[in-house]
């Protein structure tokens, strides 16, 4: 398990934006497991939307990304930054509130040179929230 200590030594990222609070399973260029607490006090929820507070989907496709940033991180690239390059077919199941458990998991589908393809799935419990395809960049 990697824990939040660990998580911030390996993403640039911080609070606010810093969206995965642990990761539970990771294999090296195959595939990890991240998960998010999901707490009203969130600073989305002040705007979206105040008096039905929801996820929104950008971050949790962000997400995502952080965990695929720490398997590829995790993966022989540590020191190096990973940008996002494109998202693709990513689809909103179901709504995301405050009290939910995120759980992310992510698999490399394609890695060449710098440039690596992801799939990635997030759920409650085990039911499927969000979907998305995307590409990094790791480069220094």
């Amino acid at each position: 398990m990697i824990d939040i200590k660990e998580i911030m030594s390996l993403l640039p990222h911080r609070y606010p934006f810093l969206l995965v609070d642990r990761v539970t399973a990771l294999e090296p260029e195959v595939k990890a497991t991240g998960m998010k607490n999901v707490t009203f006090n969130e600073p989305f929820f002040q705007g979206h939307f105040p008096n039905n507070p929801v996820m929104p989907g950008v971050l949790i496709v962000e997400a995502m990304a952080q965990v695929a940033g720490i398997l590829a991180f995790k993966s022989g690239t540590e020191g190096k930054t990973v940008y996002f390059m494109s998202i693709e077919k990513t689809k909103f199941r179901k709504i995301v509130s405050p009290g939910d458990q995120l759980r992310f998991e992510v698999q490399v589908t394609h890695k060449r040179g710098n440039v690596w393809k992801f799939s990635g799935n997030a759920f409650v419990e085990d039911k499927l929230m969000a979907e998305a395809e995307f590409t990094a960049m790791v480069t220094d």
